[in-house]
C-alpha cells in the first residue's frame, strides 16, 4: 500500500466492541473503510472472532485491546496502545457499559464504583487522553447513553446516574473540544434484549410502551453512527435516541 493511501486510512477505536451491539458498530465502521480497535474486558473469544473475520476481509485491519476502564491506567494504556497500533485516532466511539439493578437500601460502594467506572469515568478518561490525536485528526466521539436517563427505571439510580453523567459529559467534551472535535450521542432503546432472564410478558410490556410496536436491531445504531460521521458534519454536543418513539 502506498504511503498517501495508508495516510488516508482511518482508525476508530470502540469500547465494548466484542458482541452485541459493539460488535455491529465494530463490522459496520470497518465496513466503511475505517480501521478498528476492538477493545474488550472479559470477552476475549468474541473479540478475538470478529478481529479475525475483518481481518480475513482487509488484512491488518482490526486489532484486539484489553482494558478495565473502571481503572485510569486501563483507560490511558487503552488509548496509547491503540496510538502504537494505528498512530492517530479520528473516531471514538465509548460503547462499553455495565448493567444491572441496584435497589435502594442494597447499593454498595463496589456496585457504584463498577457502573459509574464503566459507564461515565472510562468514557471520560479515554476521551481526554484521546483528545490531543482527535483534535490533531478533526475526529468524533460518539458515546453510547441511555433513552431512560429521562425517565428511570424502578432499582437502577447507580446505572441512570452514570448513563445521565455521560450525556452531559458529551455536551461538555462537545464544547471542551470544538471547534476541531464533534462529540455527539446515541441513546438506544429496546434493541437487544439485557442478557439474562427476561420473561415474554416483561418483554411485550416494553414493546407495547414503544409506539413502532417492536424492538430495534443493532444495525439501527449503526446506522445512526454512521450518519453522525459521514453526514451530520454541523451536528454536536447532540444525544440522538434509537428508540421507535418511546422517548416521545
Amino acid at each position: 500500500m502506498s504511503a498517501i493511501k495508508e495516510k488516508k486510512i482511518k482508525y476508530a477505536l470502540i469500547t465494548g466492541a466484542a458482541k452485541r451491539i459493539g460488535a455491529s458498530i465494530s463490522q459496520n465502521i470497518h465496513q466503511a473503510g475505517y480501521n478498528v480497535g476492538i477493545h474488550y474486558h472479559s470477552s476475549k473469544k468474541d473479540a478475538k472472532k470478529l478481529c479475525d473475520e475483518l481481518n480475513a476481509e482487509r488484512a491488518g485491519s482490526a486489532q484486539i485491546f484489553k482494558a478495565d476502564i473502571t481503572q485510569i491506567s486501563d483507560a490511558k494504556t487503552l488509548v496509547n496502545s491503540f496510538l502504537q497500533w494505528g498512530g492517530k485516532v479520528d473516531l471514538l466511539i465509548n460503547n462499553a457499559s455495565s448493567f444491572y439493578p441496584t435497589p435502594i437500601g442494597d447499593i454498595t460502594e463496589e456496585n457504584w464504583n463498577d457502573l459509574i467506572g464503566t459507564n461515565l469515568k472510562g468514557p471520560l478518561f479515554i476521551s481526554q487522553e484521546a483528545s490531543a490525536s482527535l483534535r490533531k485528526n478533526k475526529g468524533s466521539i460518539i458515546n453510547l447513553v441511555d433513552i431512560h436517563i429521562k425517565s428511570p427505571p424502578k432499582d437502577h439510580a447507580v446505572y441512570i446516574v452514570a448513563k445521565a453523567g455521560l450525556e452531559i459529559l458529551t455536551r461538555s467534551l462537545a464544547r471542551d473540544l470544538a471547534p476541531e472535535v464533534r462529540v455527539n450521542g446515541i441513546s438506544p432503546g429496546a434493541i437487544l434484549w439485557p442478557e439474562g432472564n427476561l420473561d415474554k410478558a416483561m418483554k411485550d410490556k416494553i414493546l407495547n410502551s414503544v409506539p413502532l410496536k417492536r424492538k430495534g436491531d443493532p444495525q439501527d445504531i449503526s446506522d445512526c453512527v454512521l450518519f453522525l460521521i459521514n453526514s451530520a458534519g454541523y451536528i454536536s454536543g447532540q444525544t440522538i435516541s434509537v428508540d421507535g418513539g418511546k422517548s416521545i
